[in-house]
């Protein structure tokens, strides 16, 4: 073998070698991406999530609105990429405790009564305005001193959690997407597939409530998010209760 042979031999050798750690680099690079976002969504490999919604009022039958279908399709692919699956639960019949398998729950507590009790037992500083007669305040939320009123198609808001409970209860985290109207539900899922690794550098894979905006949704849609601030603590922390009023009786 001449010198100009072995040469060549010798190079493709190396090519083969740098290609290979090459690959292998990048697949550890890709498995440790896929880790941290399983721990951020508690998604294990072949582990079971519940996309929880709202019922249809048309019938028994579960039926989704639109927007929220939308919605669950930017969950179904965050879950995929976990390696992971979905069962869709209707909100009245999902009754499981906290922390057995990841739950994503979508809508307000006007029409999902799964969402009103994890308002209740998670987050007692927000109150959601859920009156059936039209009012400015229909729709509003409260949340610690602060009230957010909804501009139909203007500004609306959108709660995005990522909620944990003590170790007795599990170690799956519970995810909230509660919107003043459809439309926004949606808007807070595809902030969550957008955002979700800059989530996870700011919060780990502890609990963080956040008040989004979608603004004018009429012209675009669930796409112009602003996130108007981090209320954690406001929301974990119960409402101060109203000094009850005296009322004497006249002489």
């Amino acid at each position: 073998m001449n010198d100009d042979v072995r040469n060549i031999v010798l190079g493709v050798i190396v090519a083969g070698i740098s290609a290979a750690l090459g690959w292998l680099a990048r697949t550890a690079l890709w498995r440790r991406r896929l880790r941290r976002r399983q721990a951020f969504f508690g998604l294990p490999d072949n582990s079971e999530s519940l996309l929880v919604v709202n019922r249809g009022a048309g019938g028994p039958d579960l039926s989704v609105m639109r927007y929220d279908v939308f919605a669950l399709l930017e969950l179904a692919a965050l879950i995929k990429d976990c390696n992971a699956y979905a069962q869709v639960v209707p909100h009245d019949m999902a009754r499981q405790g906290f922390g057995e398998r990841t739950e994503f729950c979508v809508g307000g507590p006007a029409s999902n009564r799964r969402m009103a009790a994890h308002l209740s037992s998670l987050l007692p500083g927000v109150r959601v305005n859920v009156d059936s007669e039209p009012s400015p305040d229909r729709g509003a939320f409260q949340i610690g001193s602060e009230v957010y009123r909804v501009e139909p198609g203007k500004a609306e808001y959108v709660l995005l959690a990522r909620l944990t409970v003590d170790q007795s209860h599990g170690t799956r985290p519970v995810f909230l997407f509660c919107g003043q109207t459809a439309i926004t539900n949606q808007a807070a899922t595809r902030y969550l597939a957008r955002h979700h690794e800059r989530l996870r550098r700011k919060h780990g894979n502890g609990s963080f409530v956040l008040l989004l905006k979608v603004v004018n949704s009429q012209a675009y849609g669930p796409d112009v998010v602003e996130q108007v601030a981090d209320v954690t603590r406001a929301a974990q922390a119960p409402l101060p209760v109203p000094a009850p009023t005296s009322h004497r009786a006249s002489s």
